[in-house]
């Protein structure tokens, strides 16, 4: 049997224990612990997907917050009685203002038109290469904002939609946390993972060797913009609001370093980092308010993000995915080459 055949069994060894977790949160933690529980979930999705342009295509993209206002606000519309979609935004085409759906198609909707936002985008600002692509895509973010305060009549401006429904429970955000570590481990060992690690270690070689540069880069950042926009759906839905802020450039810079600090290219990494940070700025909020030390948690955690970098510019990992999850490859590959094994 070979490595991709024992992939799949492996995986769903893992997503059994991950349902047994969930399980066992739901039934121990109140509320409070369940909802941080949520937001460590939706940053993995995050940073995860993130890692796909930045990590494997060697993009320096600070998109991700962009992507996530525009699948909130399309899955929060979907989703809105038709009735209170009338009285709310007046301006809201007739197709959409009729329309009263379903949470799965209403995340999945708003993913795709993130991803379609990436691909219209993609192609003039993937041009840009180093810190002009950060710039482009950081604009990005204001853009979609202005775009959110101006459109009174299809997203309610700046007073955001309030008052949406709590359909975001620890089962869905940990689906999609599974399929985008599916997506996102499948990738980065198949054929097209290695051409866009190739075009991150050297564009023009790969370019030389025929590969289609500009197709697969916006490929790459299609495909974490539609998890971004999923991301922001399961967000919207757990807060039970969204406003034109409420993904600011401050998220785009801290998904970044939760790619850097696991290591550009290493899923485990990001999703480590990812879990990590986002319990380390919620248990250390009350510790902060106790000794009235506001914003040190931030910089706490700005100083060791500094350190890991001097003392380990890859990342904690670099490239590599440590135990458990190279566990299944390796397990995987004894089957057809155990003297040559890869790994």
């Amino acid at each position: 049997m070979s490595g991709r055949d024992t992939f799949l069994p492996k995986f769903a060894a893992l997503a059994l224990i991950g349902a047994g977790l969930v399980f066992w949160a739901r039934s121990v933690l109140d509320p409070y612990a369940l909802s941080i529980v949520m937001f460590v979930g939706i940053n993995i999705i995050l940073a995860v997907s993130l890692n796909i342009s930045n990590g494997f295509t060697g993009l320096f993209s600070l998109g991700h917050p962009a992507f996530m206002t525009i699948g909130g606000y399309m899955t929060a519309i979907l989703v809105m009685p038709a009735a209170r979609k009338g009285l709310m935004l007046p301006d809201l085409p007739a197709f959409l203002a009729m329309q009263e759906w379903s949470f799965l198609p209403a995340l999945v909707a708003g993913g795709l038109l993130s991803a379609l936002v990436a691909v219209i985008v993609g192609f003039p600002v993937l041009r840009l290469r180093g810190h002009y692509l950060a710039v482009a895509t950081l604009g990005l973010i204001f853009i979609v904002q202005s775009l959110a305060v101006n459109l009174d009549g299809v997203t309610r401006g700046a007073l955001g939609l309030s008052g949406l429904p709590s359909l975001t429970t620890t089962w869905w955000v940990y689906g999609f946390v599974l399929l985008t570590l599916f997506v996102c481990w499948r990738l980065k060992h198949s054929s097209l993972g290695r051409t866009m690690l190739a075009i991150r270690e050297n564009e023009l070689a790969a370019a030389c060797l025929g590969v289609k540069v500009a197709r697969t880069r916006v490929f790459a950042f299609a495909l974490g913009a539609f998890f971004a926009g999923i991301a922001g759906g399961l967000w919207v839905h757990v807060v039970t609001l969204i406003s034109p802020d409420s993904f600011s450039f401050g998220l785009a810079f801290q998904l970044v370093v939760m790619v850097v600090v696991g290591g550009t290219g290493s899923i485990t990494g990001a999703s480590l980092v990812a879990a990590v940070l986002t319990l380390a700025t919620e248990f250390l909020k009350p510790v902060e308010e106790s000794l009235n030390l506001y914003g040190a948690s931030q910089i706490a955690i700005a100083v060791g993000v500094i350190l890991i970098l001097i003392y380990r510019p890859a990342g904690l990992f670099g490239t590599a995915e440590p135990q458990p999850l190279n566990l299944i490859k390796r397990l995987g590959s004894r089957h057809t080459s155990p003297a040559n094994s890869p790994e």
